[in-house]
C-alpha cells in the first residue's frame, strides 16, 4: 500500500509539472520561427504563444505570430506574448500591449511592427519615429485584412 501511495504522489507531481503554462526563453541565433522557420535573432521583435497545455511556439516577429493564428485553434491559447520594444528579450502580454507600425523602425518580416508594454512608451516612439498606434484587436483586424 505504501508503494502505491508513493507512485500516486509521483504521478501527481509529474502531471503538475508537465503542464507548466509559462513562456520559455528564446535562444537567439538558434531557435526557429514556428511560422516562417527563420532563425530568431532580433531581440526586440520576437513573440511567443503558450497553449493551455504548456506547449510553446516561438516567432521571430509579432506578425509571424498573428499569421500563424490563421491555422491554429485559438481556444487552446493561454498566452500571447510579444517582446517589449524598450526592454529587449522581455515579454509583455500582447493582448494588453500597444503596437506601433512605423516605417522608421524595421522589424524582421518587414511589417515595421513593434510592441510596447505601455502606451506612454509607444506614444513617445511614435512622436520620434512617426507611424500609427494599435491595440491588439485593432492590429489583428489590420493584419487579417
Amino acid at each position: 500500500m505504501k508503494t502505491l501511495t508513493h507512485y500516486s504522489i509521483l504521478a501527481l507531481l509529474l502531471l503538475t509539472f508537465s503542464c507548466n503554462v509559462t513562456p520559455q526563453p528564446i535562444v537567439y541565433g538558434s531557435d526557429g520561427c514556428s511560422f516562417c522557420t527563420m532563425t530568431i535573432v532580433d531581440k526586440v521583435h520576437a513573440a511567443e504563444i503558450v497553449t493551455k497545455k504548456g506547449k510553446v511556439y516561438k516567432f521571430d516577429a509579432t506578425e509571424c505570430m498573428i499569421n500563424y493564428l490563421e491555422d491554429f485553434d485559438t481556444s487552446e491559447i493561454k498566452l500571447y506574448l510579444a517582446t517589449n520594444y524598450t526592454e529587449p528579450e522581455v515579454f509583455t502580454d500582447a493582448t494588453r500591449a500597444t503596437f506601433l507600425i512605423s516605417e522608421n523602425i524595421p522589424s524582421p518580416m518587414g511589417a515595421f511592427l513593434s510592441a510596447f508594454e505601455n502606451k506612454t512608451d509607444a506614444e513617445k516612439f511614435q512622436s520620434e519615429k512617426g507611424g500609427q498606434l494599435y491595440t491588439w484587436n485593432q492590429l489583428l483586424s489590420k493584419l487579417n485584412n
